[in-house]
């Protein structure tokens, strides 16, 4: 892995760095808000059987645990 400096840093490294420094700056509801925001694009651009599917998988996964 890359040193961690600003000119020898991995895409990992970066973008934790930025997640970091974004979640410092921004507070719970920013990210309440941008959460509404993007479920409801979401749901205007998936049907119902988008939402089974990704149910189903869920449901999978957590059965496994």
């Amino acid at each position: 892995m890359a040193k961690n400096n600003n000119h020898n840093m991995s895409r990992e490294e970066a973008g934790k760095k930025g997640g970091e420094a974004t979640s410092r700056s921004h507070s719970k509801e920013f990210y309440q808000e941008i959460g509404k925001k993007g479920g409801n694009a979401t749901s205007k651009n998936h049907d119902r059987e988008f939402y089974e599917d990704i149910g189903s998988k869920g449901g999978k996964a957590r059965h496994n645990d």
